[in-house]
């Protein structure tokens, strides 16, 4: 503690300069640790311990240390991530989201938002283009759509991850479900459920040339084959659309006009399914005894009493989580690629149920 000469002296010097910033040092000379250390917690990293995290952080309280945005921007550094997402109405990016914040949180980094075009492509290069020139430290791109050679290019000028894609790539980190194994759990339910006539809702590819490894393929691909596997080949039945309310909307629409109609939907999407209910509700049709409807991502709208809605699991918060404590790490210096694949599991409720006249499930 300084004695009341200095302070007084310091005082006067405070008149005649501007107040001085606290840095870095200050905090470290105050918390007692280096200056590695408190760079560390701000970065929530490993290799802090809970007691070095408590006291660096009382310092930067007590100090009222702000990290300076435009003076890391000189040394390399914005302290910002961006963040990819194909549009802002589904819920599921909204639980990536809460993972990517929950680890953010206490790092000294903020997220800048911006919105690509989940089925335009162009919007999506303008997008990540504005990212790239407002110098982030490294983007998180959420279900893109641009091809892989391009997402190379772009990891090459700074840190990328990519959710939602299952290529390999060594330039780029990749977090995943395993949406084959996902796919194949709630279509063996409906099968379990006594259903032949099981619809699919998938998307349109939306980039230039075929699509690799992007999660609407897989799943269709893996209905196609558990339908096989299950000698119902003949009952196969996709509309395209998208992934929206008005994707599921319009794609339920199309499966009822087969004859005989499907006695279940899996929409690719929660979001599509949702759009698959109202359209069996207009059509006067009763979930699930009339059609059994399933959806995927188990947003927070599915658990709801008056949805309900059987979906697979992919953990939005864990993936969002992840891709971001990687993309800290990448911004740090790691240059091995990694890859996370997330366990899928279905959570059964109210929208699927046996298949009208078969007796499965009494």
């Amino acid at each position: 503690m300084a004695g009341h000469g200095a302070g007084h002296e310091a005082g006067h010097r405070a008149e005649r300069e501007p107040r001085r910033r606290v840095t870095i040092a200050d905090v470290a000379r105050h918390a007692q640790v280096s200056t590695t250390a408190v760079s560390k917690v701000l970065r929530n990293a490993y290799g802090a311990s809970p007691a070095m995290r408590d006291r660096v952080k009382a310092a930067i309280e007590e100090l009222g240390y702000r990290p300076h945005a435009a003076a890391r921007a000189m040394r390399g550094r914005t302290f910002t991530i961006g963040v990819l997402i194909p549009h802002v109405r589904n819920p599921f990016f909204a639980d990536v989201l809460d993972g990517v914040g929950e680890q953010l949180g206490g790092s000294g980094y903020q997220a800048i938002l911006v919105q690509g075009g989940s089925t335009d492509l162009a919007a999506e290069s303008r997008a990540i283009e504005a990212l790239v020139d407002r110098q982030v430290d490294g983007i998180l791109m959420i279900a893109p759509i641009t091809p892989k050679s391009r997402l190379e290019e772009v990891a090459g000028e700074m840190p990328l991850i990519v959710l939602g894609r299952h290529e390999r790539s060594s330039a780029y980190d990749a977090v995943f479900d395993d949406d084959d194994a996902g796919t194949e759990l709630v279509v063996r339910h409906l099968i379990e459920l006594g259903h032949r006539r099981i619809g699919h809702i998938s998307q349109r590819n939306a980039g230039r040339g075929k699509p690799v490894a992007l999660p609407h393929l897989t799943r269709a691909e893996t209905y196609r084959r558990v339908m096989t596997e299950h000698g119902l080949a003949g009952e196969i039945a996709i509309a395209t659309t998208s992934w929206t309310e008005e994707g599921g909307y319009d794609g339920t629409r199309e499966l009822l006009a087969r004859s005989p109609r499907p006695t279940a939907i899996f929409a690719g999407a929660d979001q599509a399914a949702f759009g698959a209910l109202s359209a069996l509700h207009e059509a006067g049709l009763s979930v699930p005894d009339d059609v059994s409807v399933a959806g995927y991502d188990n947003t927070r709208l599915a658990a709801m009493a008056n949805i309900s809605l059987t979906s697979v699991d992919q953990d939005g918060t864990l993936m969002g989580r992840t891709a971001a404590r990687l993309l800290l790490e990448r911004v740090e210096g790691r240059t091995a690629a990694m890859r996370f694949s997330v366990t899928p599991a279905l959570v059964p409720r109210l929208s699927t149920g046996p298949a009208p006249g078969s007796g499965a499930g009494a």
